[in-house]
């Protein structure tokens, strides 16, 4: 399975994009995610999405394996187009990585 793939779906005469990649969170800890955009085709995707963490890649492209298999029971298919979402994934990573490095810190200065 690929790390990134673009599904299509026609639908009333619209054509719908999803656009998925698995990639590691930051740290070197093991831990992989998968990242979804979905929205119209040739426009701005109207959802981001997250799942995960998985331990390890295999594990994430495994769930992803699943999700494909039921996105073309219900119409779509894998497409060949480069994926025009990139960006809004990698910033859904960013995000992502943020919030797992962020740690509450209690800091007290004394008073002069």
């Amino acid at each position: 399975m690929a790390r990134s793939l673009s599904l299509n779906r026609q639908c009333l005469g619209l054509m719908t994009r999803i656009e998925c990649s698995v990639r590691p969170l930051a740290g070197d800890n093991g831990l992989w995610t998968l990242l979804f955009a979905a929205g119209m085709a040739g426009e701005q995707p109207s959802a981001l999405k997250a799942q995960g963490p998985f331990h390890g890649p295999l594990a994430a492209e495994t769930v992803l394996d699943a999700i494909v298999e039921s996105l073309t029971l219900h119409g779509y298919t894998l497409s060949d187009d480069p994926q025009a979402w990139a960006l809004h994934l990698q910033r859904q990573l960013r995000a992502i990585n943020g919030q797992r490095g962020t740690r509450s810190v209690r800091c007290q200065f004394p008073e002069h």
